[in-house]
């Protein structure tokens, strides 16, 4: 039907008329309660938001003269978190002249990775900033 017979049949009914697929030949539109509409949409779209995970950068805090079993613990708990999806963020502090020895932390970090190494993997590689040596760890999707 044409444009103003449709648009007279929607006020008639006191309802809107909305176009639903513009590039369609002819053009489609459909008469509703515009207002009804809206609120139907901003309820779907808040379901959605809500059903999506939001991955969240969790972080491990070490310091440079953390033994191994602390590190053990520190790994499955970092593991907990690579599981549940999340990112990691692995950061290891240096208090005072510790900060000379960045290979040795460094090689620390590495060997910190390679116990988790199966299930996830490496996204930013050790690197120092400031009085601190940070890298990050990634979930593998399975």
């Amino acid at each position: 039907m044409s444009k103003e017979k449709a648009q007279e049949l929607a006020t008639k009914l006191e309802l809107d008329l909305a176009e639903v697929a513009p590039n369609a030949n002819p053009p489609v539109c459909k008469i509703l309660d515009y207002g009804k509409y809206q609120y139907h949409q901003k309820k779907v779209d808040t379901k959605h938001r809500k059903s999506q995970k939001k991955t969240e950068v969790k972080g491990v805090r070490m310091g440079f003269k953390t033994g191994d079993h602390d590190m053990q613990v520190k790994a499955r708990q970092a593991e907990k978190f690579l599981k549940a999806g999340n990112s990691v963020k692995v950061s290891l502090i240096f208090k005072g002249r510790e900060a000379v020895y960045r290979d040795l932390a460094t090689e620390k970090m590495n060997k910190f990775f390679q116990g988790l190494e199966e299930i996830c993997s490496l996204e930013a590689p050790p690197k120092k900033q400031g009085n601190t040596m940070i890298m990050i760890l990634t979930p593998n999707k399975s």
